[in-house]
């Protein structure tokens, strides 16, 4: 399985965060696949077939989605870290965003 998703949630809305670009890297900066966020604010499979043990980093382009709305924001990036540690289970990664914060667990 070793599978990742990601969705982001524009919490100064109340809504899905829609057409934010978001790049998965190896903790090296090598990257392994690009999405954006569809309507839902999900992107169902990012990066490879099946993502190896080690660590990653998801980059999501918040400026340029406030930017899209004509709302200023103070992060004009957002770089989770993770790390994977059983190859065989499937990873959720979300983001509550707002312009001036943001937070992140891991889903399921």
């Amino acid at each position: 399985m070793g599978t990742l998703s990601t969705h982001v949630l524009d919490t100064s809305l109340g809504r899905p965060a829609r057409g934010v670009a978001i790049r998965l890297e190896t903790a090296a900066g090598e990257p392994l696949g690009d999405g954006v966020t569809d309507a839902d604010g999900r992107v169902g499979t990012i990066g490879p077939e099946r993502m190896e043990a080690g660590d990653y980093r998801l980059r999501f382009a918040s400026g340029d989605y406030f930017a899209a709305q004509g709302t200023a924001g103070f992060y004009p990036e957002v770089v989770v870290v993770f790390t994977i540690g059983d190859a065989d289970q499937h990873y959720h990664v979300p983001v509550l965003l707002n312009p001036y914060g943001y937070s992140t667990y891991r889903g399921s």
